[in-house]
């Protein structure tokens, strides 16, 4: 059910009141949800997907068995097993690196997922590093071709070693967007957005441009100070509405917006949503249930129509903001819409902690629209929804 404001809605925040499509999950609806084995039609914990086009192919990082799957068409039954699998030696096995060393085909936590170019590029967080195919992948285990945050393809140390960031590094990037030709990393350790103004070319090519911090060196919460306009606590995700720059700032309980897209280091963001004010953290502003105004952890967000959707992950639920005449009439607005709970003010699990259902949201990750689908990373009960 959505509800817009205090009045029953439909049609408006999702395509349908309920998933057409549930993979990963091979329990039915209204079962208790459990860790899973690896197979091709199970997940643990998948925290992102991305639909190449509305006909496919779909990509999901399964995260917490440490692979990618694939399915070359848009899954049209529940629990449809993947097609492609990269990241472990068959569709039973799990493990960081396959247990193993990293290489040009293995994940540690893979998160981010979105199209490159003619490729696709993950964000491999805990190998602290973006994986790249120039190509979409049409084997199991393709190499991918160009990696960022690493030198090569064996690495894996954050910050290559570091203690201090550079241009050149990353710390558990968790976010990734393609967008008219450039990059965007959420560089989550970091707590820090890098920009390529241009997609990259070459393995460790260096950001040209940093959100977050004063300096590509810098890696403090908050840019070591209290919270701004600029600064950043757990940046998760990215996304593009009507020319602006979208992130979740999940640690500070926010998701901030730019008018228009930086091109200055440590720009200020012009509004947030989920906060009063830029110096306001708390989740759910400090109180322990949930508003139309409030966050606690936004990790995902995307834009559907003329909505802003943001996946409030700790809250089990998803807001939309409808497009405004004005940015700036953003700053601490109401959301318009919710899906996963039955008010504004609910914030259990799959509604009053119950069984999950084709409607019912668990620790939502991620959002991906694309064409008339939205694809959910519904991570806490272990599938993906697609409406």
């Amino acid at each position: 059910m959505l509800n817009h404001k205090t009045e029953n809605i439909t049609q408006i925040l999702l395509p349908t009141n309920d998933a057409k499509i549930i993979l990963g999950n091979p329990h039915k609806p209204e079962q208790i949800i459990i860790p899973l084995a690896p197979t091709p039609t199970t997940m643990f914990a998948p925290r992102a997907a991305y639909l190449i086009s509305p006909t496919g192919p779909l990509w999901v990082s399964d995260t917490g068995h440490h692979r990618l799957l694939g399915w070359q068409n848009l899954p049209t039954e529940d629990n449809q097993p993947a097609d492609l699998i990269i990241g472990q030696p068959d569709f039973f096995s799990e493990g960081q690196n396959a247990k193993g060393t990293p290489a040009k085909n293995t994940f540690s936590v893979p998160t981010g997922v979105c199209k490159y170019g003619d490729g696709l590029a993950v964000a491999d967080a805990w190998n602290h590093r973006i994986l790249i195919w120039h190509n979409l992948p049409t084997e199991n285990n393709q190499p991918a071709d160009l990696v960022l945050g690493q030198s090569n393809f064996i690495a894996n140390e954050s910050n290559r070693g570091s203690q201090q960031p550079a241009a050149n590094t990353l710390h558990w990037p968790y976010g990734i967007l393609c967008y008219e030709n450039k990059l965007f990393v959420a560089d989550t350790g970091n707590r820090r957005l890098l920009i390529w103004q241009s997609l990259p070319t070459e393995n460790g090519q260096p950001a040209d441009i940093v959100l977050g911090q004063p300096n590509m060196i810098s890696r403090n919460e908050n840019g070591g100070g209290s919270p701004t306009a600029a600064s950043m606590r757990w940046c998760h995700d990215i996304s593009i509405w009507n020319g602006n720059l979208i992130v979740t700032d999940a640690g500070n309980n926010r998701v901030m917006i730019w008018e228009g897209i930086p091109i200055e280091n440590n720009s200020l963001c012009a509004v947030v949503l989920g906060q009063k004010n830029f110096n306001f953290v708390e989740l759910n502003q400090g109180v322990y249930f949930p508003s139309r105004s409030s966050l606690s952890m936004p990790y995902g967000v995307d834009v559907w129509q003329d909505y802003l959707i943001v996946a409030d992950t700790a809250n089990s639920r998803l807001l939309g903001w409808k497009k405004r005449d004005n940015i700036f009439l953003l700053q601490g607005a109401d959301a318009d819409v919710i899906f996963g709970q039955d008010s504004f003010t609910s914030k259990s699990e799959n509604r009053n902690f119950g069984l999950p259902s084709r409607e019912s949201l668990n620790w939502c990750y991620g959002i991906n629209v694309c064409g008339e689908n939205v694809v959910i990373s519904d991570s806490g009960n272990n599938r993906v929804l697609i409406f």
